[in-house]
């Protein structure tokens, strides 16, 4: 059946995190204790007011016909409120709302809406794993600019500058970061802006949605700048903030004509997100924010204990992150090394020889655009990050 695949499905890349993720399991499920780092799923359970305006909802009986293709209307009415008060997103309304299944759907929503074959999407590197494929499926280009471990993981608005051409479509970066961490400040988010507005025709796609996971104390919003709302596509969702992974709830806000765009080409591969979820979904956006305010807390107490950690181990090199739950170190220094008849030639080397003699799952950093480095997340209990920390140092020791 091999032959009547399309060229466009054998092209596509695995994603790397579910490849890792799948890899684990297979381990466990021979017995072998593994301390899985590599999935980015908070270890936390959905609050349990959000967990019971699902089950008022079920017994409400009123949620469960097909919901509308863009999301209920009071939910988009609420997540249009949350942006104008908090994110000073003054022109958002409820006519630019559309509530997807997750916000991975929302950017593919995106790309298969606004590209055409040989456009190009510049991309702030390292990225989420999914945004290459995404615009490759669409029939774009990836253009990567790269920020290095000396700039925390940031490119620069003049990278920004160079990299955009005659066939630039979009741009698209994240902040707080996946996989590094890393958050704009307002006065590098205001550069990027400026580079935005001089192209004609090139709108930027702003991945917030570890938004409430940031450890800076001032999140920005890019369009929330002069002249922007109208050239930004605004992702989020409730998966990382509010522990709702599985809940599959995510939204965009952009101008009226491209929300209507994403709203039609949805009526067609999925319709309305799933009523239940948005109920919940709901619930976490208008209730008491203390359980999520407590979780990004117990990330930043994770996050200091994995950074010492880390420091003891000879060759790993990192910087602090400010947000998420990721830590994005370089590993190169142990490339060329070997234990046994294993040889560490790169970080995909370096993740196997992790998985199999510290029983540990990270991520190569290649998949994120960044070949020395792995992505390791920390959505783990202390004393999992403890005994993974203390498990990679003794595998590396075994390395000359």
């Amino acid at each position: 059946m091999n032959s009547i695949l399309s060229d466009r499905i054998n092209a596509m890349e695995e994603s790397a995190t579910i490849a890792m993720a799948k890899k684990a399991r297979e381990l466990k499920g021979q017995g072998i204790d593994i301390i899985s780092l590599s999935l980015g799923e908070p270890d936390f359970k959905t609050p349990i007011h959000i967990q019971q305006a699902a089950k008022d909802a079920i017994d409400e009986g009123k949620y469960f016909s097909y919901a509308p293709v863009a999301g209920y209307q009071d939910l988009r009415e609420a997540i249009a409120k949350k942006l104008r008060e908090e994110n000073n997103i003054q022109e958002a309304k409820a006519e630019n709302i559309v509530v997807s299944t997750g916000a991975k759907h929302s950017i593919a929503n995106i790309f298969m809406c606004i590209i055409n074959e040989g456009d190009e999407v510049v991309i702030f590197s390292p990225y989420w794993v999914s945004y290459s494929e995404i615009i490759k499926l669409a029939g774009g280009v990836p253009v990567l600019i790269e920020g290095d471990l000396e700039n925390n993981f940031k490119a620069t608005a003049e990278q920004l500058k160079a990299a955009i051409s005659d066939k630039t479509k979009a741009v698209i970066y994240s902040s707080p970061c996946n996989p590094s961490g890393s958050v704009f400040s307002k006065e590098e988010l205001q550069a990027i802006a400026e580079v935005i507005k001089e192209k004609e025709d090139v709108v930027v796609v702003a991945d917030e949605i570890y938004e409430l996971i940031n450890f800076t104390g001032d999140h920005a919003s890019i369009a929330s700048f002069p002249g922007m709302f109208e050239r930004t596509i605004t992702v989020n969702g409730f998966s990382k903030g509010y522990a709702m992974t599985g809940w599959r709830v995510g939204y965009i806000c952009a101008p009226v004509s491209l929300a209507k765009a994403c709203e039609k080409i949805q009526s067609q591969f999925t319709s309305g997100g799933t009523g239940i979820a948005q109920r919940a979904a709901l619930a976490g956006l208008t209730g008491d924010q203390a359980p999520s305010q407590e979780m990004a807390k117990a990330y930043l107490k994770r996050r200091d204990l994995v950074l010492e950690l880390l420091k003891e181990i000879p060759g790993i090199k990192t910087h602090v992150p400010e947000g998420a739950f990721y830590f994005f170190p370089d590993v190169s220094a142990f490339f060329g090394k070997r234990a046994g008849d294993q040889t560490i030639h790169n970080a995909d080397d370096f993740c196997l020889y992790i998985l199999n003699e510290a029983h540990v799952s990270l991520v190569t950093g290649a998949a994120f655009g960044a070949p020395d480095c792995v992505r390791l997340s920390y959505a783990a209990s202390e004393e999992e990050l403890k005994e993974a920390l203390k498990r990679i140092k003794d595998a590396l020791s075994k390395l000359n």
